[in-house]
């Protein structure tokens, strides 16, 4: 049984010896010579009886700050972004709480008590935490530091996990047209280009001239720029070629010319204060998108509001879920649905208009005649 130790041979000098942990570190005592691994572990019987006699002082795996070290070492995901999310919750949350803990003291109830204390945080920043210490309770069992069984960061409920804080904005055909006449170039085209494909800000922003086959008409996705950093796409049904529509090419093409960074390896939206070396960065894009927002007297604006005004739109138009799906580069179509959803296009509202002058005949100063 793993908590109480278990006999392992050294095969360079043919010496067994009994392991265990204690107080989160691994603990030895060389049993010496042996013939067989039966009584290597007849030798290894009072060592292991009196752990068992003491099971509070019989611990489960490494101590978390530990597993974690090795865990970054050996199993964070490569994309640049995400491994600056994880250790921004695993600096910021996880090693101050459970850090000198041992991982068999994560445990789902103390878990769930201390998500729900964390109240300055969204219901899915308490998931996204959750979620990595699901990751390293698997990747603790994956060692072999802990019995196989159950991950009981499964038993764990975060309140409000599947509830949004916030509605995602989408805009209408004719407020898109105000935000897109306050922007100059490149960020008008920048705009263009993710409302009309879908795309996240650090796909557009990673896209180069050679990227587009002028004579097919297409576009292909395949990489994003985080924090300046080029990584790969978000996933890899993120990676898509896509067809590009006639007056959309025709806009890159006048970019393209004006453009003082037009070779097929430079940035299609290449930063001049970068010498063309990098595109512009989001918080630029960010803070342009803000200002235009406001002149154009249409509220508040994010950069991936355009990405949820393309799966309105496409809504709005009639496009099937299964097309919509792809066009958005979504794995499930369940993403597509629930998070992508929010149709509130000029259509939409035209139809609502429809419906009300059934329900209502004589409104305009008609009702009741």
């Amino acid at each position: 049984m793993r908590g109480s130790g278990t006999v392992v041979r050294d095969k360079r000098i043919n010496t067994w010896s009994f392991l265990w942990w204690q107080d989160g570190k691994r603990k030895s005592k060389s049993l010496g010579h042996h013939p067989t691994k039966a009584s290597a572990c007849k030798a290894a019987r009072p060592l292991r009886d009196a752990l068992e006699t003491k099971p509070k002082t019989i611990t489960s795996g490494p101590m978390v700050k530990t597993l974690i070290e090795q865990y970054r070492a050996k199993r964070m995901p490569k994309r640049q972004s995400t491994r600056q999310g994880y250790n921004a919750w695993l600096n910021t949350h996880i090693l101050p709480k459970w850090g000198d803990c041992v991982i068999s003291d994560v445990k789902a109830e103390p878990v769930e008590v201390w998500l729900d204390s964390l109240t300055k945080l969204s219901p899915k920043s308490r998931v996204h935490i959750r979620g990595l210490l699901r990751v390293l309770w698997d990747y603790a069992q994956f060692r072999g530091d802990v019995p196989l069984g159950r991950n009981p960061m499964e038993l764990v409920k975060v309140e409000g996990a599947s509830k949004r804080q916030k509605k995602p904005r989408s805009l209408t055909v004719k407020d898109f047209q105000k935000f897109a006449h306050q922007l100059e170039e490149p960020f008008k085209t920048m705009a263009l280009c993710c409302v009309c494909f879908g795309l996240r800000i650090s796909e557009c922003l990673a896209l180069k001239f050679g990227d587009v086959d002028w004579l097919n008409g297409t576009l292909r996705v395949e990489r994003g720029i985080v924090r300046q950093i080029v990584d790969d796409v978000k996933t890899d049904n993120s990676e898509r070629l896509m067809t590009v529509d006639a007056g959309l090419l025709a806009v890159l093409k006048a970019w393209k010319q004006s453009s003082q960074f037009s070779a097929n390896e430079d940035w299609i939206f290449a930063s001049p204060v970068k010498l063309g070396r990098l595109p512009w960065s989001y918080k630029q894009v960010w803070l342009v998108y803000k200002k235009a927002a406001s002149a154009a007297g249409i509220g508040s604006l994010g950069t991936h509001s355009l990405r949820h005004t393309f799966r309105s739109w496409l809504d709005a138009v009639g496009t099937g879920l299964a097309v919509q799906q792809k066009l958005m580069r979504h794995a499930s179509i369940t993403t597509t649905m629930n998070q992508y959803g929010d149709v509130v296009t000029d259509e939409m509202s035209q139809a609502a208009s429809k419906v009300a002058g059934l329900a209502m005949p004589g409104r305009n100063g008609l009702c009741g005649r």
